[in-house]
């Protein structure tokens, strides 16, 4: 789409038209069976819960599980069950077709079904005394190890998922395992199951780091690059910082091959892999980088975006802690390009639970409702039917809809790993657990927080500011981008941005040429390449006007072809995140206020977090009300507030229809007509949110 489609708020918006076609840089799905050109729509639109149930399970225990989670509004049950376990070959084939019998009978009730099997862990039980896989078969010689050839091996309970005494072995990816797990995948496709859930395929770091150094691996490694697995941990070795790139390649081939193997059985067959890493470091350390099947059909993700505290959620947020959220949420929709997110919603208790399914909504994914840590159980099942029976009553409101921004934030791969390499993920800000709350999410490492990462803090702090600002924006991954993921952004942040590779620059100077904006932070700007390697010059140094041998400025704006460059060397998204002042808020947005003024705005309170969509003539507003959260962590409660939504309205077209739709309370989903005023060009609504109201006004 181009650029001049979008004068407005009634122009054709970007977000949910990003284009499915090949781009420089994109992997190339495997060949096989031709794939169906779209995910279907039970996929699209899935409302997913956990099913599992006995192994020797008969029909009759089965059909209670399935006609319960029907009551609740569940159109997707996610079957998991043994396929954790080390199985024989004959213990599997007798599980196949336990799987075949609830999947036929939740078809009758007319529910999909997707199963759960773990791609890169097996687990023994009982194996930390009596026979294991690692100990007693393949394990041994398949399994994942760290840089010093150590086992990725462990017992006990090191994660909540492995009980005492059970065995946990990760194997390698590039070793026989392999063809072992494709084979089963394809096995469990022919059961007539109508998805798959690979979990986590990761170098698991929580009893090593930095696998896998296997001779399965090193043997790949050199294949792909020419060169030897590196000794050691060392960011300043091109051979490790290629080791760091290498390892999210070498996964996602993985991913397709899995995908491949099931539409080999299964043409109809979709892969959700379940993907633990989102927009923070933890897919540095770990290898996997989910941005890298965006453009891959037939496969996206079940994306594990974790709450602050497993027996707590979310309700001990701060403001900064609810904005990193959000920005999971956000990157979770993108990474997934065109086809469906679907996203945990994790909860402790009914009110956090809703909000934070609020969250998942606003962003366009997909809800699998779970109470943390485990996945087996609802944190409150008439909240899910409540909230699920939302969901299937706006269904096209909330995942039909194109985006509506016209502000993109560019998420960077490659500068996420190398820009400052530091310890901790970065997952949230507040790193120091409330009083009488445990199993934080950081353990109360300062070194975790993302105010401490100069990539990272830079990316969360510029959304943070635009969330807080009620400015509507779309996170942008690198991984394979194009000119089509920019058409249509009228500004494209690009925050402490480093590390690029020479075809991503190409694609980021015709944007500015082409007429775009970027707004591009630090003290470095694309002084790198995507391998983390010091470049002679500035990937561009054209568009930012200066070069290498320049002192570098304070700020400068520069005119590139038919665009602007802002350039700002201090990091302002990296400090509004950790003080949260409006003169670096005002400083950092500026460029959006004097190019791109949003065409729908908010008066109220910053914490209300606004999402834009357009479907048809509707225009649709969602808001998600935060209110409740300081800077400093309290107890939680919902906090109604009053705002006003003002829209510019085109001339000779004019406001027909406003209503107002919310999960919230006991009336039901049915919108509500609510009131407008207007005023010249534009038309306001005043609504009060108590944690999440869905807005549509129609203009013809």
């Amino acid at each position: 789409m181009a650029t001049s489609m979008l004068p407005g708020l009634w122009g054709r918006p970007p977000g949910a038209a990003w284009a499915a076609s090949p781009a420089a840089g994109a992997t190339a799905v495997p060949a096989g069976p031709p794939a169906p050109a779209a995910f279907p729509d039970w996929a699209r639109f899935a409302r997913i819960a956990d099913g599992t149930f006995d192994d020797d399970a008969e029909p009759r225990d089965m059909k209670p599980v399935i006609d319960k989670l029907k009551a609740q509004n569940v159109s997707v049950i996610e079957v998991d069950t043994i396929l954790s376990n080390w199985l024989s070959d004959a213990e599997f084939s007798t599980h196949m077709a336990q799987i075949k019998r609830f999947s036929d009978l939740a078809h009758t009730a007319g529910i999909r079904v997707i199963v759960y099997y773990p791609s890169l862990e097996v687990i023994s039980v009982g194996g930390e005394k009596g026979k294991s896989f690692y100990k007693n078969s393949d394990g041994k010689n398949w399994v994942q190890r760290g840089l010093d050839g150590k086992p990725n091996v462990f017992y006990g309970s090191l994660v909540v998922w492995v009980d005492p005494g059970d065995e946990s072995c990760w194997v390698s990816p590039n070793s026989p395992w392999r063809d072992h797990y494709l084979a089963r995948i394809k096995a469990l496709a022919r059961t007539g199951v109508d998805a798959i859930w690979p979990d986590v395929p990761i170098y698991f770091d929580g009893a090593l780091s930095w696998c896998d150094a296997s001779t399965w691996a090193a043997d790949a490694f050199r294949a792909d690059t020419g060169l030897a697995l590196p000794a050691k941990v060392d960011w300043n070795n091109a051979g490790f910082r290629r080791y760091v790139e290498w390892r999210h390649h070498n996964l996602n081939r993985f991913q397709l091959d899995i995908a491949a193997a099931g539409r080999s059985v299964n043409p109809d067959l979709v892969t959700f892999v379940e993907t633990v890493t989102m927009d923070y470091k933890y897919a540095t350390t770990v290898g996997l980088d989910g941005a890298h099947l965006r453009r891959a059909e037939g496969v996206s993700h079940v994306w594990e975006v974790d709450i602050l505290g497993n027996y707590d959620g979310m309700r001990h947020a701060t403001v900064s802690d609810w904005t990193c959220l959000i920005s999971m949420y956000k990157y979770a929709r993108a990474a997934s390009g065109t086809k469906p997110a679907w996203a945990f919603s994790y909860g402790w208790k009914a009110d956090d639970a809703s909000l934070v399914m609020a969250e998942t909504l606003a962003a366009g994914c997909n809800p699998y409702e779970v109470k943390s840590p485990f996945k087996t159980d609802s944190t409150d099942t008439a909240m899910r039917t409540r909230m699920y029976g939302f969901v299937a009553a706006h269904q096209e409101e909330l995942f039909a809809a194109a985006s509506g921004a016209t502000v993109g934030v560019y998420h960077s791969s490659a500068s996420r790993d190398f820009v400052s390499p530091v310890e901790g993920s970065g997952m949230y800000v507040n790193t120091k657990p409330p009083a009488g709350v445990k199993d934080w999410w950081s353990f109360d490492t300062p070194e975790e927080s993302c105010t401490r990462q100069k990539w990272l803090g830079e990316f969360r702090g510029t959304v943070k500011s635009l969330v807080l600002a009620h400015i509507p924006f779309n996170t942008v991954p690198s991984p394979g981008v194009g000119a089509d993921d920019l058409a249509g952004y009228r500004v494209l942040y690009l925050p402490n941005l480093q590390a690029v590779s020479d075809a991503e620059a190409d694609v980021l100077r015709s944007y500015v040429a082409g007429g775009g904006t970027v707004v591009l932070t630090g003290p470095a700007p694309t002084g790198l390449d995507e391998h983390g390697g010091t470049r002679g010059e500035y990937a561009l140094a054209d568009v930012l006007g200066f070069r290498k041998a320049d002192p570098v400025p304070a700020t400068k704006r520069n005119t590139f072809g038919q665009g602007t460059c802002w350039f700002i060397k201090d990091l302002l998204g990296l400090a509004y995140l950790t003080r949260t002042d409006r003169p670096t808020a005002d400083r950092l947005l500026e460029p959006v206020r004097t190019v791109a003024p949003p065409a729908v705005t908010l008066t109220g309170d910053p914490r209300i977090h606004l999402e834009l969509s357009h479907l048809g003539d509707a225009t649709i507003v969602q808001l998600v009300n935060f209110t409740a959260f300081g800077e400093t962590p309290a107890a939680f409660t919902t906090k109604p507030t009053t705002c006003t939504v003002t829209l510019t309205v085109p001339a000779g077209r004019q406001v027909r229809a406003a209503t107002v739709s919310t999960p919230d309370g006991s009336g039901g989903p049915a919108p509500k007509p609510v009131a407008w005023k207007t005023d010249g060009d534009t038309a306001s609504v005043e609504l009060t949110v108590a944690q999440y109201s869905l807005l549509n006004v129609t203009v013809n």
